[in-house]
């Protein structure tokens, strides 16, 4: 398939969009960073109900490529490491974009993204095109000298390299096998932009996965479908996804074969996540730049053989914005006009609301008890302010799957009324029986 952009046939308008950035804003998901100083460009707080979302993404990442198999272990790795890891991996030498400077309005691009005319003023008076490491510079220690230069990574992969026979040796494991890491990467972008899904700070969700060299094709494929398939379980319709596979031309140096989940973007279909087979390149680098040999030793067979390696890597961040953008939907219920995300119930930042329908001391206490009984396994909101109505449409419009009202017949009936956010369904539930009913449609 071709690198070209091409429209997808169902995105998102820009005022859609819009209005999706002004909900973030609005209810607490993503803030400007420093917004109080000016804010510093592409940077971004995740706010109260963004964390939580955010946190919810990761972890049923998490539960899907770790908790759930046998064959992959966890990882945690360092942000600052030895920069002889950066000249091994190529990154010192090669992870540059080219950069021209527009000479009238002095803004800066990406060459191999604009049409030989600055995107901001119109100019063709540009700068030669010359290499940009995309890497972020620091010193450790005291004194900013040549020996204490180091990096902040740009990707959390060459740390489940480096450690590749650490983890052989501890774990016991032997190909094929994985190693699993989240962890934040930092990249000098020339260019960020288009809200969070380019940011010179990001988190990424990474697998480095360990296969014999002939096995590679197959678990490459494998993990292209298990991965496509993730994001439609968590909700995202087929037609907003697509598995572009890359050409020849532009594949890394190191890859035999990549994939790219993409996602309809309001700007175009846009990466979600790549799925790489890196051969046997970075542990054979790490093995030739340390002199520390780095492969297997199959005691069956007395083979010795450097794994190849099939890597997906996801960001955490746009896809939390994919399922953002999936979920946004407007519609009318008893005639008025809603806002509702209709976030998978494992995504959404609360489960479960709890509204007790008077503040009075009588009824709010069983409302607490409620609340404490939910929040053992749900998060949960607890909500007292405003009509009925006004808090069903704040649930709705931040995603919350299940709302929980406590009314002046809970006291006598013990009993709650437990409405559903798409379908605004309501039944009527002992309290005894509710947290049975919210397994039930949530999952543990």
């Amino acid at each position: 398939m071709s690198l070209e952009t091409t429209e997808p046939e169902h995105a998102f308008s820009g005022d859609r969009f819009d209005a999706i950035v002004n909900l973030c804003k609005r209810r607490g998901f993503v803030f400007p960073s420093a917004e109080i100083y000016g804010g510093i460009r592409s940077t971004y707080d995740y706010g109260p109900l963004g964390a939580l979302m955010l946190r919810n993404v990761k972890e049923a990442w998490w539960r899907s490529m770790v908790q759930q198999r046998d064959d992959v272990v966890p990882l945690d790795a360092a942000i600052l490491t030895n920069p002889k890891v950066w000249e091994a991996s190529g990154h010192l030498a090669t992870f540059t974009d080219p950069l021209v400077d527009c000479r009238n309005c002095k803004e800066r691009w990406r060459a191999d993204q604009i049409e030989g005319v600055c995107p901001n003023c119109g100019s063709a008076d540009l700068t030669e095109a010359r290499p940009f490491n995309l890497m972020f510079k620091t010193f450790v220690g005291p004194l900013e000298e040549d020996a204490s230069v180091a990096y902040l990574r740009p990707e959390t992969a060459q740390g489940m390299f480096v450690n590749f026979a650490n983890v052989l040796t501890t774990m016991r494991k032997k190909p094929p096998f994985g190693i699993a890491q989240i962890g934040r990467s930092f990249r000098n972008e020339i260019t960020p932009g288009n809200f969070v899904f380019r940011t010179r700070e990001f988190e990424q969700m990474e697998m480095e996965f360990f296969v014999p060299p002939p096995d590679a094709p197959r678990w490459h494929e494998y993990w292209c479908q298990e991965r496509f398939s993730w994001y439609q379980r968590y909700g995202i319709s087929p037609e907003l996804l697509r598995l572009r596979v890359h050409d020849a031309e532009e594949l890394s140096h190191y890859s035999a074969a990549t994939s790219d989940v993409e996602f309809a973007f309001p700007w175009g279909w846009g990466e979600l996540e790549g799925i790489a087979n890196r051969t046997d390149f970075d542990l054979n680098a790490h093995a030739r730049h340390s002199g520390v040999r780095i492969e297997y030793f199959d005691q069956a067979s007395g083979e010795r053989y450097v794994p190849y390696v099939i890597e997906p890597a996801a960001g955490a961040t746009r896809t939390m914005m994919a399922f953002l953008l999936a979920a946004y939907d407007e519609d009318e219920v008893g005639g008025d006009r809603r806002v509702v995300l209709r976030l998978h119930p494992r995504l959404a930042p609360y489960q479960v609301a709890i509204l007790p329908l008077s503040k009075k001391e009588h009824l709010s206490g069983l409302a607490r008890e409620v609340l404490a009984m939910c929040r053992e396994r749900y998060m949960c909101d607890f909500d007292d302010t405003q009509s009925i109505g006004r808090r069903y449409r704040r649930q709705d419009e931040i995603g919350t799957p299940l709302c929980v009202t406590v009314d002046f017949d809970s006291l006598e009936d013990q009993a709650v009324t437990l409405r559903e956010r798409d379908s605004t369904q309501q039944i009527r539930i002992p309290i005894s029986a509710l947290v049975e009913e919210l397994t039930r449609r949530i999952g543990a």
